[in-house]
């Protein structure tokens, strides 16, 4: 009975995780270019009592052995990189991916950091920042008396100046996929570090090898459906609760022992 405790211990652990990335998800419903995450469950070691195949006391050979489970842990939690729904916006300097890739930022410790989130906008000096001022790379400046920019789906970038007709290409927007998207390293604020499992990143024109469109004027929204996680948060209580009253059942039996008269 004491094995009980801990063994239902580690699944109301395990389900507290489970809720703890639900309510994660739920926060970042509203946030642009947010990818959800998966929590993946695998159960504990097991306590052999008696093996498969093992001899019996008559010399016969169990069939089946005698292996007594000892809980479970979260074993990963997943990033699902699935397609977000495009969100009109109407900002000229709003772009999102159709299909696969990041765009890249430079990061202040002079690395490249990736983000599915293309809310850019124009610093002080006319460059493309995201929110946190992060420099988009490689980096476009944008004139202050451009009066018609455009960004086409293979991240061109032009304008039209006063007095000139023909149109002024600014710079080119690249994005980089990886092998392993979901071996990123998360740094929040929707910008991801490549890590060991990623793998290196495989840079190019949108479009081209094997990386999606951009299209300007939207922004992908997060691909959080409340539905499932709401359902997914039932599942989690449940799981919770049931095995919370294994801990109190076990109590209830460890007191019924304890009462015993000799």
């Amino acid at each position: 009975m004491i094995r009980s405790l801990y063994t239902a211990a580690t699944g109301m652990k395990a389900n507290q995780t489970f809720v703890d990335t639900i309510a994660h998800n739920l926060s970042n419903v509203n946030t642009y270019g947010y990818k959800k995450q998966q929590v993946e469950f695998e159960d504990l070691m097991y306590q052999s009592l008696q093996r498969p195949g093992g001899e019996l006391e008559d010399g016969n050979r169990a069939p089946v052995g005698i292996e007594v489970g000892l809980g479970s842990r979260v074993v990963a939690i997943d990033r699902t990189f699935l397609q977000g729904n495009m969100e009109n916006t109407g900002r000229d300097t709003d772009v999102a991916i159709e299909g696969t890739g990041f765009f890249q930022l430079r990061l202040p410790d002079g690395e490249i950091g990736y983000t599915r989130n293309g809310a850019f906008k124009r610093n002080d000096e006319g460059y493309l920042t995201n929110s946190h001022g992060y420099f988009l790379d490689p980096p476009i400046n944008i004139p202050d008396d451009a009066t018609y920019l455009t960004i086409s789906e293979t991240g061109e970038v032009a304008c039209t100046r006063p007095g000139q007709t023909n149109v002024e290409v600014l710079g080119q927007i690249e994005l980089a996929r990886f092998i392993n998207p979901a071996g990123l390293t998360a740094e929040g604020g929707t910008v991801y570090r490549q890590s060991d499992a990623s793998g290196s990143p495989i840079v190019g024109i949108p479009g081209e090898e094997s990386l999606g469109k951009v299209r300007n004027q939207f922004l992908e929204s997060s691909n959080v459906q409340m539905v499932e996680e709401m359902v997914n948060m039932i599942v989690a209580q449940r799981a919770y609760e049931i095995t919370s009253k294994a801990i109190t059942t076990s109590d209830e039996m460890l007191q019924t022992a304890n009462s015993l008269k000799r």
